[in-house]
């Protein structure tokens, strides 16, 4: 999926914003996340640590040296274990600092790094998919925090997004996808039955995994297909 990294500084700023205000107001971060075996401290240190991750690629971009998103992958998770357990106050700070910083460093890249290559998590990509996968982040993991923000609150050009993405990108399972909103179906796989319809938020919260697919109307009558695990 292409992306104009410029255009989405902007939705990556507010999409912060309402995570951070959301976070103030969470009371013990060692309540349980919507992620199985994560508290919603886990979560606040993983969007802080993902923004100083996504600097580092942002900084490769633009210097040519070899920046690593994470040491590897057992850093990744040692930091976030390590961050957990931080009070409230320290872990709204330190992502409120590290989406700072990701700021500054997309907001000053010079337009030709954005074409260049970078070897991400899930391959190589072009530094321009860098902004759009930490407004990925911060929206589907604010939703994991289980604090009141869900995917109908997703603006809509988002979930339109996501929805696309997930949808070119699942394997083992093909039918047709009908969003309200949209005017015409996607195809998942290949296509073809089921046909699943409702609100685009609602369709790609149930492919990402972030529901359960309640409110979906399925055609021919009978149950939502088996979707295997997003990213």
């Amino acid at each position: 999926m292409t992306a104009d990294p410029l255009a989405l500084v902007a939705d990556i700023d507010r999409a912060t914003q309402r995570v951070i205000a959301t976070a103030g107001d969470l009371g013990d971060p060692a309540t349980p996340s919507l992620l199985p075996g994560w508290s919603r401290g886990h979560l606040l240190t993983h969007l802080a640590r993902n923004a100083d991750g996504m600097v580092n690629l942002l900084t490769w971009a633009r210097t040519g040296v070899v920046t690593p998103m994470y040491p590897s992958p057992e850093a990744r998770e040692a930091d976030i274990e390590a961050g957990a357990g931080r009070p409230l106050a320290e872990l709204v700070a330190d992502l409120r600092d590290s989406s700072g910083r990701f700021a500054d460093a997309a907001s000053s890249l010079p337009a030709e790094a954005w074409s260049v290559e970078l070897e991400q998590r899930s391959g190589r990509a072009p530094a321009a998919l860098v902004p759009w996968r930490r407004l990925r982040e911060v929206e589907v993991h604010h939703v994991d925090l289980g604090a009141g923000y869900t995917p109908a609150d997703w603006p809509e050009v988002f979930a339109h997004r996501l929805l696309h993405e997930v949808a070119g990108g699942l394997d083992g399972v093909s039918c047709t996808l009908r969003p309200a909103s949209l005017g015409h179906p996607l195809a998942v796989g290949t296509g073809g039955d089921p046909t699943v319809s409702g609100p685009a938020y609602a369709l790609a919260a149930w492919l990402a995994g972030r529901s359960t697919g309640d409110g979906l109307t399925v055609d021919p009558l009978g149950p939502l297909p088996t979707i295997p695990d997003w990213i």
